[in-house]
Parts: C-alpha cells; structure tokens; sequence
C-alpha cells in the first residue's frame, strides 16, 4: 500500500512540476473584455481591478474559498493542462515529427511544451512501475537473512547460558525439597541439550560464510556482488580516481540495497540528463546540415523521451493486465523504431534513405547515452 501512494504521489509530482513549467494556452492573464459592471479592488496588490483580472498582477478578483475549489485546482493542475495535453498527446503518438516541427516553427499556444511533457511523462511513469511493483530490489534476502540467523543464534545461545547459570545457582541451594531439585535438574539438562544443539547449528557453513570480496580484473575493472553468494554481480570501470573507485566499491559491498535505491531515486530525479547528454549526438548526424542547431535537437530529444516513457507505461500497464509478455516484448521492440523513424523524417524533413541510416546509427547512440547517463547515476550515489 505504501508503494501505491508513493506511486500516486510521483504521479502528481510530476504533473504538477510539468504545469509550473508550461506556458499560459495563448491568451494574456488580464483581458480587458473580459469586465464586470462594478469596479473591485485586487486582493493581492490592491489596485483598481475593472474586469475578471486585476490588470497589475494578473490575479483572479474573483476567489473561492471553498473546499471544492481545492479539488477543481488539483484536478486541473495535474490532469487538464491548459487542455492542451489532448491535442498533444495524439500528434506525439502518430504524428511526432509534425509535433516538433510546428512547435519549432512557433505554434506554442495549442500544445503541451516539451519539457512540460517530459516530467508529466517520466513521472507518471516510475509512479506507475512502483504501483504495479517494477522496480530494483533494495533488499537481499539471502545476506539479510544470514545475518538474521547469527543474530538470532548468538541470541539464543547467551540465552541458554543464562538459564543454565540461574538453574544451577538455585541447585546449590541447601533448602530445596526433592521436587523441586527434580524439577530444576530436569530444566538443566533440557538446557544443555538445546545449548547443544545451538553449538551444532552455529558450526554449519553457511552461518560462517564470508561475504564475496570485490574482484579487480586486469584492466581495473571491479566485479562487485550484490547477494550473499556471489550469484549476482555488476561490474565498474575505473574512473582513474583513487578515492571515488575504492569508495564506491566500498559502498556496494557493504549496502548494495541502499546503492540500488539511491540509483533507482536518482534515474527519475536527475532523468533530465538524458536530454543534454542525447543533444551532441544527434547534432552529429546533422552537422553538415546548418538549417538544424542545437534547439532543434533538444525539441527533438525532449518529446522523443516523452512518447518512450508513455509508451512503457502503456506496456506496464497491460502486463499488470494479464497481456502475455511476449507479446508486450514485441511491442517494445517494433514500436520505438517506428516512431524514431517517422520523428526523424518529419522532424527534418528529409527523406527514406536520410532518416533510416540516422536511425542505425542512432540505435547506437542511444546505448552510448544509456551507458553514460547510468555510469553518472553509478557517480552521483557515492554522495
């Protein structure tokens, strides 16, 4: 249940954060046509407000004071968008390169803007895996469960050893009636027989198990295990910085389900990195072409991510549906170069040819941009 409200939460977090950034839906805050037939005085500054909007600060002179009024704004602001997110949300599925083009162009008013988009959207999405339970593991049980047992065992033994050391502490009475000592004979020697059977559990080799070292290859590369056993392992590069290798090392032998939990954290606070780091290779593809500058790509980038991060929570959402898994893998293997290709040609307005080998080669890219934005994740949690 905690998972769910969390989910819902990020959901809201991120229509909220995208409605703070989107722009007005065209019109003014203050329009003058827009009068009543008695003059108000605004709330906030104070001056002279003539019509619906006080003309200095753009405020509403009408203000509700009711709990409804809460809801309507809530609703609004997470879910309405200016109501431009209806007429977005169809162009970026089936037509996204005509999207980005007329939104370059200058047609702003009438459609959600990218960056809007792209928190709405990320957002959603982690709140949607963490409902329906996708996520990292953040805990072990094989390591925590071996620690529960020694803990558990040491408990038990100094437990017995007590219990013996009172029982015979009351045996070296000389006031005990024949029943009683037969009693507390009978208790101690239960008690040896448990203390013993502790001793013999304490001596299995999975209670004294070490924990696997970290491995250094050759060229530096660390194989980090993240379980008890060793059975799942990363690996990490060097970065050539003493300190920040051998911390990050580390903290993965020591807390791999903490390290796992700031790194899933971060993928969706810092998923904004995607967008920067994508932009100089797509201006590679097009650099020879000057009509097309950094701005074009980053519009481009920004609402691409936005229909990837739709499209899996559409895939997670009929998974949780019962959808059989193969055929959601289907979809996620045909859909986004579709859409990358059709992004692409109408984005640049070029043609087949064009737009298919840009798309080879940025189906390269985009795993060297994977690769980086998660090595910065991996980087950002050793603080």
């Amino acid at each position: 249940m905690s998972d769910i409200a969390e989910g819902i939460g990020g959901a809201i977090e991120g229509a909220l954060a995208g409605r703070a950034v989107e722009p007005a839906r065209g019109k003014a805050e203050y329009d003058p046509s827009m009068t009543t037939s008695q003059e108000e005085t605004c709330p906030n500054c104070g001056s002279i407000a003539p019509g619906s909007f006080c003309p200095e600060c753009g405020q509403k002179t009408h203000i509700h004071r009711t709990l409804s009024a809460i809801a309507h704004d809530l609703v609004h602001g997470v879910l309405h968008l200016d109501g431009k997110l209806w007429k977005t949300l169809p162009l970026l599925t089936f037509k996204p390169g005509k999207l980005t083009r007329r939104y370059i162009e200058g047609e702003r008013a009438q459609f959600v803007s990218p960056m809007s988009m792209f928190l709405f959207s990320v957002f959603s999405m982690f709140a949607i895996f963490q409902i329906i339970g996708i996520s990292t593991p953040t805990t072990f049980d094989d390591q925590i469960g071996m620690e529960q047992v020694e803990s558990s065992l040491n408990s038990a033994i100094d437990n017995n050893e007590r219990t013996l050391r009172e029982i015979e502490a009351e045996l070296a009475s000389d006031t005990l009636d024949e029943g009683d000592r037969a009693n507390l004979e009978a208790r101690r020697d239960a008690a040896l027989e448990d203390l013993e059977s502790l001793g013999q559990i304490s001596e299995l080799p999975f209670v004294d198990a070490e924990q696997p070292q970290i491995e250094v290859q050759p060229d530096g590369t660390r194989i980090i295990p993240i379980d008890s056993d060793g059975s799942a392992r990363m690996s990490m590069g060097e970065t050539g910085i003493d300190w920040l290798d051998e911390g990050l090392a580390k903290k993965w032998q020591e807390n791999p389900g903490l390290m796992l939990y700031k790194l899933q954290a971060n993928a969706y606070k810092f998923s904004w990195l995607l967008i920067p780091l994508s932009i100089p290779f797509v201006w590679l593809i097009f650099a020879w072409k000057r009509r097309f500058h950094a701005y074009d790509h980053a519009i481009f980038i920004t609402y691409s991510l936005s229909f990837m991060s739709l499209m899996f929570i559409a895939l997670s959402v009929l998974g949780a549906a019962g959808v059989p898994l193969p055929a959601l893998f289907l979809a996620g293997m045909i859909i986004p170069p579709i859409h990358l290709y059709k992004h692409l040609r109408h984005t640049y307005e070029i043609g087949r040819f064009s737009s298919f080998w840009r798309l080879m080669v940025l189906s390269i890219f985009i795993w060297v941009v994977i690769g980086l934005f998660i090595q910065t994740l991996i980087m950002l949690g050793a603080f």
